[in-house]
């Protein structure tokens, strides 16, 4: 009886489960967009800033409520790392394709940010690459202490230093989702407090939680390339667009 009752139970969590990685990276890629839309276009419009709501005291608007979907993105490309990480056959191949995109990055999140080619804080691309290598420390020395001690304070040292997307804790919650991989619900409820606007991240989790383990439709070297590539695409289109329409 209590058997059937467990089993029950386990094909209810399954039916839920219904989010592959390539559905999760496209809500990821989704809300990002949206965010930097936000962020670069929007803000240039009388009507985005006009307020639609009050909630307490804060005033809800068009481009508050897209930076608000916006941070969903984060937290679904950090536990898709993770997943990333733990699959993975080549993991010095991943590390670098990492670094390879953080470097490709950087000049088109420099110009969204302030129309130059240098600026002073890096790309989230940086922070993901970190987080990973943070990863790889823990578990290449996790029974050595010191050792792990010293490389972790290295990797986060380099977040300082480099002023990546996110900061320490960004690269604190990566390696946080690795080690709570098993506990959800606590993974869910302390992640929040990672940052200071903990409902969206809240809600980041439910399409985390109803993750499925499986791969799905995106595949191959190509498709792989093209998602990571996605990312300084749309930013350099993005500051072309405010460029042609708003460009001083």
């Amino acid at each position: 009886m209590e058997t059937d009752l467990l089993n029950k139970s386990i094909d209810g969590q399954k039916n839920f489960q219904v989010f592959s990685g390539s559905t999760l990276k496209l809500m990821a890629l989704a809300a990002m967009m949206i965010d930097h839309t936000a962020l670069v276009l929007l803000k240039e419009f009388a009507f985005a800033n006009t307020p639609l709501l009050s909630v307490g005291t804060s005033i809800v608007t068009l481009y508050s409520l897209c930076r608000l979907v916006g941070r969903l993105a984060f937290p679904i490309y950090a536990f898709l790392l993770t997943e990333g990480c733990l699959h993975t056959h080549h993991k010095k191949r991943y590390g670098v394709r990492l670094l390879l995109f953080a470097l490709i990055s950087e000049i088109p999140w420099n110009l969204m940010h302030n129309g130059q080619v240098f600026y002073e804080r890096q790309n989230v691309f940086f922070t993901l690459f970190l987080g990973y290598l943070a990863i790889c420390c823990y578990e290449r020395y996790r029974k050595q202490s010191v050792r792990l001690l010293l490389t972790l304070l290295g990797v986060f040292a380099a977040a300082l230093i480099l002023k990546a997307d996110y900061g320490l804790k960004g690269v604190g919650f990566i390696l946080f989702l690795y080690l709570m991989r098993e506990a959800k619900a606590l993974r869910a409820l302390i992640g929040c407090c990672f940052f200071s606007s903990p409902v969206p991240i809240l809600f980041a989790f439910l399409p985390i939680g109803m993750y499925n383990g499986k791969r799905g439709f995106i595949k191959g070297k190509a498709a792989q390339y093209l998602f990571y590539a996605a990312y300084p695409l749309h930013i350099m289109i993005l500051y072309l667009i405010k460029e042609r329409c708003f460009g001083y």
